[in-house]
């Protein structure tokens, strides 16, 4: 038999769900966002227990959505 292999810290994209911190971290906002968007609705999480945990798949859709959001038009340079 072999040496052991050491363990490998798992990244946060690699895990089925991820806290409220670690969505933070994923979408690049802060965690009080990531606790808006969920009580908004915007951000559906799961609860297992008294665990608040973000599926992985639901971030994408998220994502997903923002892209296919309406762009906000830019105000331009000469509006000042």
């Amino acid at each position: 038999m072999g040496d052991p292999q050491p363990l490998r810290e798992v990244s946060v994209v690699d895990r089925l769900l991820l806290t409220p911190e670690e969505a933070a971290k994923v979408l690049r906002v802060g965690r009080t966002t990531v606790y808006a968007l969920m009580k908004s609705g915007e951000l559906r999480p799961v609860h297992i227990g008294r665990s608040c945990r973000i599926p992985q798949a639901e971030v994408e859709r998220y994502v997903r959505w923002l892209q296919a959001l309406p762009s906000r038009p830019q105000p331009s340079p000469d509006a000042a």
